[in-house]
């Protein structure tokens, strides 16, 4: 590596920092105004990309004509943001945080499907910039001619930002709403179209740094995804709501990548390190970094505790006869499943998937409702699972027992060792740092090729004969119950009531004795044993592991069985876990696009029953006048747990 090398580097750096800047900055409006963490940012900055290219096509073909394409493109999709805003936002506004994570999630599915009927499923480059083709050469190197550009888009957009927020009524407005939005309220402002206002800009910043990177990137339907990522990394470590600190953090992850590019391959005490392949996960590296040494980012403002509201809900009570009837009715129709084999053969696919599945969301349930811990890297721990059970099997030459036995303690120190960094914070910070800890080992996994078998993934992870197939599914069958009734029996004991407790009031909880972050952390780790026996499950019903299980995706769909279900409710895991799989396996197999018909259900549900599905049941027959209030009275209404 010489000088000129690493200096293009740089350069490349900062270009690439001015469009992450632009899609972190609309991102970190909307949150630190409508409280909304927006899974569809990534989505709205795809969008922006394959519309720049259309209208590039249109009226790109002079210098004017191009950057007149872009700035039309992103105000495009600002309106379509601000339509998003209207229609779906607007409803879902006061309700908890992680519901509008849902629906939000549920936008990238519809969005993510209305692009590929619209543009189709091939790539799309745009045409380079007019009179800006060519390259220059700096110190011997070439840089495209394009990426000097962007180096000062982002500077710019950052003081016109400023401007806008510091010399406006409307930016004082903004500001005031990130500090006291009821407040604001009070004072007789309209908050539905300030929330807008900031909904569109958000949206029209996040399409600009898609539009700008047309001749440089090719709009694909995996950019929604790949970008969100590095989007929410960027405003966690410049600190929510901080425009300044989201410049600073998209400028040193830029810096950082570019550097393990320059790098490239270096021997270091005899050792061969492949720097490029850290680009996959170094800003999740330091994120995770920041997080643990300033947990509020970099520029962000340190919160005061305060106890957690949104977490309140009626005290657990012991199951009553008519929920021990109807779950003995459940477990008898789940025994009955392999019986119909002979003219339902999938069914039993079907289940075994939907048990595993289910395990998974109890375990993530057990530390986001009791616990009051959200994770977005909870598939770490069902991959830990999954792989230590291949790896002990094949590798170590381990019996399917051992393997079975073993693998889950493989998960817990995992989740012991980055469940004692991630209990030291809360709220969205404590999130992203699991997402960071979840990242960091699926780019092990996806990476090591001569352990774990990189992006193939290991296979032939049967179980012994005397455990296929019905056989098998019994097996999981009476593991998955097993696990649920001593979660159970877990929250029920005086540790349960202490989880609870801490995440009620950490306070309260502290004045009293109770030692609040190691009961999160004891939690935090059952939660990943847990996952890690579902991971376990699933590598033998399906005979492969592969990085798939580990990624992002899978840690949202656990989000997501969770929330349909209903985070306050015990059966909610179960249920969601079993609406989603039975969702996703039927829109499969009618439609292209299943993708826009599941999510658009996700938000039907979201939208009926805010609570969750078991959630909504459970009100409706405890509410006064309610069936079992109706059947049994008023000791009716605690008969469901």
């Amino acid at each position: 590596m010489d000088l000129s090398s690493l200096f293009v580097q740089f350069l490349n750096g900062l270009a690439e920092a001015s469009s992450l800047f632009l899609v972190a900055a609309g991102l970190s409006l909307i949150f630190g105004v409508t409280r909304i963490v927006n899974f569809a940012h990534g989505s709205l900055y795809m969008v922006g990309i394959y519309l720049a290219y259309t209208v590039v096509q249109s009226i790109g073909h002079s210098p004017l004509g191009f950057w007149v394409a872009l700035i039309a493109a992103a105000l495009l999709v600002g309106a379509l943001g601000a339509l998003i805003e209207i229609i779906l936002l607007r409803r879902i506004y006061r309700a908890p945080e992680l519901f509008q994570l849902l629906a939000t999630f549920a936008l990238v599915l519809v969005i993510n499907d209305a692009t590929l009927w619209i543009w189709g499923p091939e790539d799309l480059l745009g045409p380079v910039a007019p009179g800006l083709n060519g390259s220059i050469e700096i110190f011997g190197r070439y840089l495209p001619k394009y990426d000097l550009v962007l180096i000062f888009i982002g500077p710019v957009v950052l003081g016109l930002l400023w401007l806008l927020l510091k010399r406006t009524r409307w930016g004082t407005l903004v500001r005031a709403a990130t500090q006291d939005r009821e407040m604001l309220g009070a004072l007789g402002v309209n908050q539905a179209w300030l929330f807008t206002g900031v909904f569109a800009l958000g949206s029209f910043l996040a399409a600009l740094g898609g539009a700008v990177q047309i001749p440089r990137l090719p709009a694909n339907l995996t950019l929604d995804l790949s970008v969100i990522g590095d989007a929410f990394v960027i405003v966690v470590v410049g600190g929510m709501g901080s425009i300044p600190g989201a410049y600073v953090a998209a400028l040193i992850i830029a810096e950082l990548k570019a550097l393990c590019i320059a790098l490239g391959t270096v021997d270091i005490f005899g050792m061969s390190f492949a720097f490029p392949k850290l680009t996959l996960v170094v800003e999740f590296i330091f994120m995770a970094f920041v997080l643990v040494f300033r947990p509020w980012g970099l520029f962000g403002k340190v919160q005061a505790a305060t106890r957690n509201t949104a977490a309140l809900e009626a005290p657990l009570r012991p199951s009553k006869m008519p929920f021990k009837i109807f779950i003995a009715v459940v477990v008898v129709a789940l025994a009955a499943i392999p019986l119909m084999a002979d003219w339902a053969p999938y069914l039993p696919v079907l289940m075994l998937d939907i048990l595993v599945t289910a395990l998974f969301a109890l375990s993530l349930h057990f530390m986001m409702g009791p616990g009051g811990m959200h994770s977005f890297g909870h598939a770490a721990y069902f991959g830990l699972g999954a792989y230590g059970a291949a790896l002990l099997l094949k590798t170590a030459a381990f019996s399917m027992g051992w393997s079975i036995a073993l693998a889950p303690l493989i998960a817990g120190v995992g989740a012991v060792i980055f469940g004692w960094f991630c209990v030291r914070l809360s709220g969205i910070y404590l999130a992203m740092l699991t997402l960071a800890f979840g990242q960091i080992v699926w780019s092990i996994v996806y990476q090591w090729d001569e352990f774990t078998g990189g992006s193939n993934g290991m296979i032939g992870i049967w179980p012994d004969h005397w455990l296929e197939g019905k056989a098998y599914y019994y097996f999981a069958l009476a593991v998955v119950l097993v696990s649920a009734f001593v979660l159970r029996r877990i929250l029920f004991s005086s540790f349960g009531y202490a989880m609870r407790a801490s995440r009620d009031s950490t306070l309260r909880a502290d004045a009293l004795g109770i030692n609040v972050k190691r009961v999160q952390w004891v939690g935090f780790v059952i939660a990943g044993i847990f996952a890690g026996l579902a991971g376990v499950l699933f590598v033998f019903s399906k005979g492969s592991a592969s990085p798939e299980i580990i990624s992002v995706i899978k840690s949202v769909d656990g989000l997501v069985m969770v929330l349909l279900g209903g985070v306050q409710t015990l059966l909610g895991p179960a249920v969601g876990a079993a609406v989603f799989k039975i969702l996703q396996d039927y829109f499969m197999g009618i439609t292209e696009y299943w993708h826009a018909l599941f999510g658009g259900v996700i938000l039907l549900l979201v939208l009926a029953f805010p609570q969750g599905i078991a959630g909504y049941f459970k009100e409706l027959f405890e509410a006064p006048g309610g069936f079992i209030a109706r059947r049994f009275g008023k000791r009716g209404r605690n008969e469901l747990a």
